[in-house]
């Protein structure tokens, strides 16, 4: 087995960032997403976390395993078992795009306590633009166009 040892935050945004990462569902989709990615050969540094509207992870993806096509196994899974959930509305969909951003192991515990912290950051206002970008289909200033 060869030795890797690549970190990336990863952040993508619900469907036209509708806030539907409710509370209802937050634990069960961030579950499944761990999940996933474990399946996919993944190390997932503690935690995946999220606001209404979109969803923050940092992993370590194996080299044999595109950056895209891991965030669009992992999309595709959330999305479909948020929607064949019991009482599901099966509304819950991703938009085009995510984020990525490499991270060095000195950064790493950093990108790790930034995804921990996701709610208090932007309730307080001290969200790192860097790290929350996505997509600029949807128009926001705020945003970069950083894949499909």
């Amino acid at each position: 087995m060869p030795y890797w040892r690549l970190y990336y935050h990863l952040v993508w945004a619900t469907k036209e960032r509708m806030p539907l990462i409710t509370s209802g569902i937050e634990r069960e989709l961030h579950g499944h997403l761990r999940g996933k990615a474990h399946a996919l050969g993944a190390i997932v540094h503690d935690e995946v976390e999220s606001v209404d509207d979109h969803i923050h992870i940092v992993v370590s993806i194996p080299p044999k395993v595109s950056i895209s096509d891991f965030v669009g196994q992992l999309k595709g899974a959330g999305a479909f078992h948020i929607n064949h959930m019991p009482d599901s509305q099966r509304n819950f969909g991703w938009q085009r795009g995510y984020g990525v951003i490499s991270v060095g192991p000195s950064g790493l515990d950093r990108a790790v306590s930034y995804v921990r912290n996701q709610k208090d950051h932007h309730e307080q206002g001290t969200i790192i633009e860097a790290l929350e970008r996505v997509d600029i289909e949807d128009n926001s200033p705020s945003l970069a166009r950083a894949g499909e």
